[in-house]
């Protein structure tokens, strides 16, 4: 029962006041500790990435536990209001739309969708810039709202410290680059194996709340994604807009080849972007 109230109240903590900008943020802090292991211990190998994983956990879920421990010690209203904030900290609901919502009525759509997007922005249409933007509400539906709360839920402060330690990793180091490939496969494999069921969890709420009537329908199109579970929410954004994502993208100067997520038009609108904060 404490873990479903603490996880509705952080929910809605975010979404009414989004980041706290007076405190330096823990994803910032994990990050720097990702660096500094980095820059002293860096070798191009798996074992050295599966210690950075292992360092990183030892270091925020120990933190974790002593701090949830911490709180439990209060009398029960307070430890429920004070660990509901501290988790919401870590889901990015509100920033994610704002930001997505921010693409459509920017001055300089490209510069604006370029802070959110790893794919090259210079050469996009303006139907391009807003597919990369529906695409990255989808995805980062599930990797930064849906795991957050489930992991909180099920596991408390500590399972959502230890999912956002993973992910930070796996934005950090989990790429498969010359660098990269081998010291980040560890953090890369585990964030796929957490984000197995929220991603599949994101894709059925979209397609419950934009009312399909085929629920299951994401999963033909988003089993095709390069990611075991990108994909999944991505369809979903697709099928209940009745547009079609992905296709041809270019990334630091190379065209990949990606399927199309969806069936629908191919021309997407800003109408569409704001449709799709509709959903969730």
């Amino acid at each position: 029962m404490s873990n479903l109230l603490i996880t509705l109240f952080a929910y809605l903590i975010d979404r009414k006041y989004g980041e706290f900008s007076f405190i330096k943020h823990p994803i910032i802090i994990i990050g720097e500790l990702i660096s500094w292991f980095e820059r002293h211990f860096y070798k191009d190998s798996i074992m050295r990435g599966v210690t950075l994983l292992l360092f990183m956990l030892l270091i925020t879920t120990s933190f974790a536990y002593l701090l949830a421990s911490l709180l439990e010690k209060l009398p029960y209203p307070l430890y429920i209001f004070f660990t509901s904030i501290i988790a919401s900290i870590f889901i990015a609901h509100k920033m994610l739309r704002d930001a997505v919502r921010g693409v459509v009525f920017a001055k300089d759509k490209r510069e604006a969708i370029s802070m959110l997007v790893s794919r090259d922005t210079k050469e996009l249409s303006e139907s391009d810039i807003y597919k990369a933007a529906i695409e990255t509400y989808g995805e980062n539906l599930s990797d930064g709202v849906v795991a957050p709360l489930l992991y909180l839920l099920f596991f408390g402060l500590p399972g959502i410290i230890f999912y956002k330690t993973v992910n930070t990793l796996d934005s950090m180091v989990g790429y498969r680059n010359k660098k990269y490939e081998r010291y980040g496969k560890a953090s890369a494999k585990l964030d796929d194996v957490l984000n197995f069921i929220p991603s599949r969890v994101t894709a059925i709420l979209i397609m419950l709340l934009s009312k399909q009537k085929d629920i299951f329908a994401f999963y033909a199109d988003g089993k095709k994604h390069d990611s075991p579970n990108a994909g999944h929410p991505i369809t979903a954004m697709a099928v209940a807009l009745d547009i079609s994502l992905g296709g041809d993208t270019s990334y630091f100067g190379e065209i990949k080849s990606k399927p199309y997520f969806g069936r629908g038009r191919k021309e997407i609108k800003g109408e569409d972007v704001l449709r799709s904060l509709e959903f969730v």
